[in-house]
């Protein structure tokens, strides 16, 4: 049996096309996922992101702990700020990739994604008895949370109706705990969009009142409801990577362009010989993001070519709500990755052109 999140009842009575996503019985459409995207983009779109994971890490060895596990720096982190991570295998593949939330210097919050919570939780948990440091404890509180995400440049002004919390003071990446709707809630200036907005982490049993009223305060707003599919082709417009795609057990974060969240210089982490020797070497393939110069979707495991030869596979592919245009990332080789490179991409038995462009996808449609 699928998992539902708390909001299952509302996505149904609301018409959702509801899909299987990694176990989880999710709406991937609402109204439909151009008009959802659109509205992210120009006014606000409200997402249930409650099948994603919360693993908390508490405990005077929590930081040196956390810095055996991931690749950033939990160390540059102070009270109330965010930052986007990754955990590695040994071998540098990724286990997952998480946002890290520092409360204090002995309590700090894991969000991960849906379908890796066990695989997460026992990851960690091997992690601290192959690398034991004292007094920490971890504690999976995934069926505890829900979490909404409200995206879109109307956000803040909407979200301001259901909490007395300055927004304007919660900068981008930083949270804080506070009340919305009357709600004990974590409000984090973050999001999986590229626009403005907050993700907001609440007890899973008031979540369905906290949709309501926000579906109510944003009702002169634009907001709109909104699914995964939109969430998928509004994270690729920004080149954010998706595990099981662009990052996954055999793809290490130097190759998916994640260099700038794996500080090498940290003196251990699980993961850092094998992704220190890489870069070394250099890796054999990275991440491209192709524009399609030729009428054509480009979709996942569609091959690209350089003339005749096939220099990489596209990891994710869509027709850009935005730009009015095939989108993709592709995994190929070093050389034909550089910005410009005119590349092809097999879609349905023919070679159809693309370029290499420059990210964010969308940077052009806002200027």
């Amino acid at each position: 049996m699928l998992k539902q999140t708390p909001l299952n009842r509302i996505h149904r009575e609301a018409g959702a096309r509801m899909v299987d996503f990694g176990g989880w019985d999710m709406p991937v459409q609402y109204s439909g996922v151009i008009d959802e995207h659109l509205a992210t983009r120009t006014a606000a779109g409200l997402f249930d992101v409650s099948h994603m994971g919360e693993i908390e890490v508490c405990g005077p060895g929590a930081l040196r702990y956390i810095q055996q596990l991931t690749t950033n720096d939990a160390s540059k982190l102070v009270d109330g700020q965010v930052q986007y991570s990754a955990m590695c295998y040994s071998h540098g593949g990724v286990v997952d990739d998480v946002t890290l939330y520092r409360f204090n210097a002995e309590r700090y919050l894991f969000c991960v994604n849906a379908s890796n919570i066990d695989k997460d939780f026992d990851w960690m948990q091997q992690v601290l008895r192959d690398h034991p440091v004292d007094d920490v404890t971890l504690a999976n509180l995934s069926d505890s949370f829900a979490q909404l995400a409200l995206q879109g440049p109307n956000a803040a002004i909407i979200l301001s109706h259901l909490t007395d919390d300055k927004l304007d003071d919660i900068e981008y990446y930083h949270f804080r705990e506070g009340l919305v709707n009357g709600l004990p809630t974590i409000i984090s200036r973050t999001g999986y969009t590229g626009e403005d907005g907050f993700e907001l982490y609440l007890k899973a049993g008031g979540v369905e009142a906290l949709w309501t009223a926000l579906m109510a305060a944003g009702e002169n707003y634009g907001l709109v409801p909104c699914g995964l599919g939109a969430r998928d082709t509004l994270r690729l417009e920004m080149k954010f990577a998706l595990y099981g795609h662009e990052i996954s057990a055999e793809i290490t974060p130097l190759e998916a362009g994640l260099g700038w969240i794996t500080k090498l210089d940290k003196p251990f982490f699980v993961g850092r010989e094998a992704l220190l020797q890489q870069k070394e070497a250099g890796p054999k393939r990275r991440l491209a993001a192709l524009v399609m110069t030729e009428s054509g979707i480009p979709r996942a495991d569609y091959p690209v070519f350089d003339g005749e030869r096939q220099v990489g596979v596209v990891t994710s592919g869509t027709m850009s709500p935005c730009l009015k245009l095939g989108i993709a990332l592709a995994l190929v080789t070093p050389e034909s990755a550089e910005v410009g490179k005119e590349l092809t991409i097999g879609i349905r038995n023919r070679q159809v052109a693309a370029r290499v462009a420059k990210t964010p996808f969308i940077k052009n449609w806002r200027e």
